[in-house]
C-alpha cells in the first residue's frame, strides 16, 4: 500500500483519521516522541505561518473543518516523513501496519533491484537541480525587473532634458563659430601686421639708399650743407 501526502502539511485529525485511531492515541504517540517527530518533519505553527497555513487551507475549502476552533495559539502538522514516523510507533492501527509492510516490500524490492533504486535517486537529485534551478531563475527574473524599472527611469529623465541638452548643443555649436571667426580675424591681422613690416622695412632700405645717393651729390658739387643760424626762420 503506498502513502503519499506530497508537500502538504497534515495536522494531528488528518493523521489521526488516515490511520483510523482516535486522535487522543496520535496526541499521546506526538507527546511521548516528540523529538524524534520533530526531528523527521513534524513543525508547531504559530503567529505568521499558522496564519499563512489557515489561509492555505481556506483556499483550498470553502467548508472550515469541524471541531477546529476559529482561532488558536498554534497547530502542530505532520511532514510526509513525520507521518511515516508515526506509522512506525503506532501498535493498533491496522493501516499502520499496512503502511510498516509497504515500506518493508520498498526495501525488498530495492535490494533485489539495484537499478530501481538507482533510478529514484537520479529522480531525487534531478529533482532537487530543478529546484536549485527554479530559484535561481526566480532571482535573475528580478535582477532582469530591476534592470528594466532603472532603464525606465533613465529613459524618462533622458527625455525631461534632452531640450536642455539640444539648447546646450545649439549654444556650443555658436560658440565654436565665433571662435572660429575669431582666428580667421586674427590670421588676417597678423598677415596684414607682416605685411606692414615688411613695407617698413622695404621703406627704411629705399631712404637709406636716397640718403647715400644724396651725400654723394653734395661731394660730386662740393656744396656744404648749410647750418641755419639759430632763431632764423626756416
Amino acid at each position: 500500500m503506498a502513502f503519499s501526502t506530497g508537500s502538504a502539511q497534515a495536522t494531528t485529525r488528518d493523521v489521526a483519521n488516515y490511520f483510523e485511531v482516535p486522535l487522543k492515541t496520535v496526541e499521546k504517540v506526538a507527546e511521548r516522541h516528540r523529538e524524534e517527530l520533530a526531528n523527521n518533519g513534524m513543525t508547531l505553527l504559530r503567529g505568521s505561518d499558522l496564519h499563512k497555513y489557515q489561509t492555505d487551507t481556506m483556499s483550498v475549502s470553502s467548508e472550515p473543518e469541524s471541531g477546529y476552533p476559529q482561532r488558536r495559539s498554534g497547530l502542530t502538522v505532520f511532514s510526509r516523513r513525520a507521518v511515516l514516523c508515526v506509522a512506525m510507533l503506532l501498535r493498533d492501527s491496522v493501516v499502520a501496519q499496512q503502511v510498516r509492510n509497504y515500506l518493508l516490500d520498498v526495501e525488498e524490492s530495492a535490494r533485489a533491484h539495484p537499478g530501481v533504486e538507482a533510478v529514484r535517486q537520479s529522480t531525487e537529485e534531478l529533482r532537487r537541480t530543478v529546484s536549485t534551478l527554479a530559484v535561481g531563475y526566480g532571482s535573475l527574473d528580478r535582477r532582469v525587473g530591476n534592470l528594466e524599472s532603472a532603464g525606465a527611469e533613465l529613459g524618462a529623465v533622458l527625455q525631461e532634458l534632452g531640450p536642455v541638452i539640444g539648447r546646450l548643443s545649439a549654444r556650443v555649436e555658436r560658440m565654436d563659430d565665433r571662435v572660429a571667426e575669431s582666428a580667421r580675424r586674427t590670421a588676417r591681422t597678423e598677415q596684414l601686421v607682416s605685411a606692414m613690416s615688411q613695407r617698413l622695412a622695404d621703406m627704411g632700405e629705399e631712404m637709406r639708399a636716397m640718403r647715400g645717393e644724396l651725400r654723394g651729390v653734395v661731394r660730386a658739387v662740393g656744396a656744404e650743407p648749410t647750418v641755419p643760424p639759430p632763431g632764423a626762420e626756416s
